[in-house]
């Protein structure tokens, strides 16, 4: 299983890179919570690595499932489940951390699978529909189809904009 993450990391280095990609296009990683599939840009991705015990801290919302120490750096790991008010996650062996950056922070992504690496012409990604912007839809920049199936792209600047904001700098 290992073994799967750090192909997936290393394609995914090499995708930043620049080497595949020109023009008007953008490459996402695609993954599971629920039965939904969801992305966000390759660019933030900084590694892909199976579900590891966290260290909890008191006082902390129900979606931040604690803190790891990821070759030195201190991670908040964050259950996107949680986050869009569908439940905790029981997190087990087959769930996947997506370690990204943003907003200059580290932070962990828990979802239940790692689906593909999506490369997206620009228009071909419709805006949100025009509803209500209340819970989890605020966190959504557009939508995508794949394979006739809908992929809910995330902003991850919105999902951690007060989330992060919030946090105490474990860095210092």
């Amino acid at each position: 299983m290992a073994t799967e993450f750090e192909s997936m990391t290393s394609q995914i280095a090499t995708l930043q890179s620049g080497a595949s990609v020109s023009g008007d296009v953008s490459q996402f990683i695609s993954f599971r919570v629920g039965e939904e599939e969801f992305a966000i840009d390759i660019m933030a991705v900084r590694e892909i690595k199976g579900w590891t015990q966290t260290t909890t801290l008191p006082n902390q919302p129900d979606y931040l499932l604690g803190i790891l120490n990821l070759r030195g750096t201190i991670v908040p790991i964050y259950d996107l489940r949680c986050r869009f008010g569908l439940g905790l996650t029981i997190a087990t062996r087959t769930h996947v951390v997506i370690i990204v950056s943003v907003l200059e922070r580290t932070v962990g992504l828990l979802v239940d699978a790692v689906s593909d690496i999506l490369t997206v012409r620009g228009d071909a990604i419709r805006p949100i529909p025009d509803m209500e912007r209340q819970g989890s839809t605020q966190f959504f920049s557009g939508i995508i189809t794949v394979n006739e199936s809908m992929v809910v792209l995330l902003s991850l600047e919105a999902l951690f904009e007060r989330a992060v904001a919030a946090l105490p700098d474990l860095a210092a």
